[in-house]
């Protein structure tokens, strides 16, 4: 089946934490589709071990850079290296963040609330204008996508800072649309669900992930890291070139509650 949309043969992505998990589908699925990938995250070895898989996989290009995403001179020397070594950006995904100390509020120190905010919001404003700059100056448009989570829109205790720093996100997500829309370069969001990954598999084999599962998810099961890959190629491609600013929520129905 020929789908020249969802083609993204000669487009450079590069894609925050996406070593593991829910960015590692997302970069797996970029290259399938033909995009080269630029790997960042904190841990050189596992990025490289990932760009290794990816390339046996896809045959695509794959790079890796080891990048602390709260570190501005870091986020500005890692977009150096990428333009040098792939010429420009195409799509930025910026995946990875932390779920905090999950602590009530009350008992949250000041540090506790920046390490969050920090990763999980400040370093998307931060990369993003980093790479946008590049962007504009290339006069090739881009897509910019940004993992937020269902808690932008779900509060849930001792979660402050998380669900605080993911509704930013969706926020940041429709300004940064309404701010570049007249330069070709789409700004969306994905808020995903619970996603069975390596690091969660133990709590969700537990009781009360068990539970989780059959009374707060009306699909009952996790989803799994292949079922974002759409998702993401979608927002990547050509296909969605006149969305922007709009947030899909990938959560088995349970917002929908």
């Amino acid at each position: 089946m020929n789908l020249p949309y969802f083609d993204l043969s000669g487009k450079v992505a590069m894609i925050t934490g996406g070593a593991t998990g829910i960015g590692k589908g997302i970069a797996q699925g970029l290259a399938e589709a033909g995009a080269k990938v630029v790997i960042i995250a904190r841990r050189l070895d596992v990025c490289e071990k990932t760009c290794l898989e990816i390339q046996e996989k896809s045959g695509a290009d794959s790079f890796a850079y080891c990048c602390d995403i709260t570190n501005s001179k870091a986020i500005k020397d890692t977009v150096e290296k990428t333009i040098q070594s792939c010429g420009h950006i195409d799509i930025l995904v910026n995946n990875a963040g932390i779920g905090g100390s999950e602590k009530p509020i009350l008992k949250m120190t000041d540090q506790d609330w920046d390490s969050v905010i920090n990763t999980n919001l400040k370093s998307v404003f931060t990369l993003t204008r980093e790479v946008v700059t590049r962007m504009v100056e290339e006069k090739n448009g881009g897509k910019i996508i940004n993992i937020a989570s269902i808690g932008a829109h779900k509060g849930w205790p001792n979660m402050s800072a998380y669900c605080a720093a993911k509704a930013g996100c969706v926020q940041l997500t429709k300004v940064m649309a309404l701010e570049w829309a007249t330069k070709n370069i789409q700004a969306n969001a994905i808020l995903p669900g619970y996603f069975e990954t390596p690091m969660n598999t133990h709590f969700f084999n537990s009781d009360e992930g068990k539970k989780i599962i059959r009374t707060d998810i009306p699909v009952k099961r996790l989803a799994q890291i292949e079922e974002i890959k759409g998702v993401a190629i979608l927002l990547a491609s050509k296909a969605s070139s006149f969305m922007t600013g709009s947030s899909i929520v990938i959560d088995g129905g349970q917002t929908s509650r």
